[in-house]
């Protein structure tokens, strides 16, 4: 398992090097690589697809925009923060313009609605569960969950201990059960 992790941070250490150096290519296959990841964080987070995708839009002009200012070695955490922070633009601008609240329960319904094709009754459960909890415990939820990063990774993002990560992330998936659980008793 190490010699897979550290492969993988080998292959992230690279692609941060040549993104650095103005290689379109190594930007391209940095756009192949993390788009998967990208999109579903912020599609766990809106679940809305075009917002979700206008976000990774974003994220990655961001990205290219101060892709010199990186360190190599923490490639992928500064990209992780940098769709927190694109995340967070997003919901400053809700509610600049608009109840946030409202609209944010509004768009949830309306999205339920579009996708109930597609997704099975369980995905929506845990998806009405995560709206539930407050936006830092969701958040590490969803990076620790839908991103796969790690404690230590998102401790960083986070400038928290790991300590205070874990807990954190115990805590809302021990919510995640109690209101699930009693959902299903209503």
């Amino acid at each position: 398992m190490e010699t897979i992790r550290k492969n993988n941070d080998d292959y992230t250490i690279d692609l941060a090097i040549r993104c650095k150096a103005g290689s379109q290519k190594a930007y391209t296959e940095l756009l192949d690589s993390y788009s998967q990841r990208f999109y579903g964080y912020f599609y766990s987070l809106t679940q809305n697809r075009q917002v979700s995708e206008d976000l990774l839009s974003e994220l990655y002009l961001k990205i290219f925009k101060s892709i010199s200012s990186c360190d190599k070695y923490k490639f992928e955490a500064w990209m992780f923060k940098i769709a927190s922070n694109t995340y967070y633009d997003y919901l400053r601008k809700k509610i600049r313009y608009s109840n946030a609240l409202d609209e944010i329960k509004q768009d949830a319904n309306c999205s339920v609605l579009e996708d109930s094709n597609e997704v099975d009754e369980k995905w929506e459960i845990l998806h009405k569960a995560l709206e539930q909890l407050d936006s830092g415990t969701r958040e590490m939820i969803m990076l620790k969950y839908f991103s796969q990063m790690s404690f230590k990774e998102i401790a960083k993002q986070r400038k928290k201990p790991v300590g205070t990560v874990l807990s954190k992330v115990h805590r809302g998936i021990v919510k995640l059960r109690e209101i699930i659980n009693f959902g299903k008793l209503m």
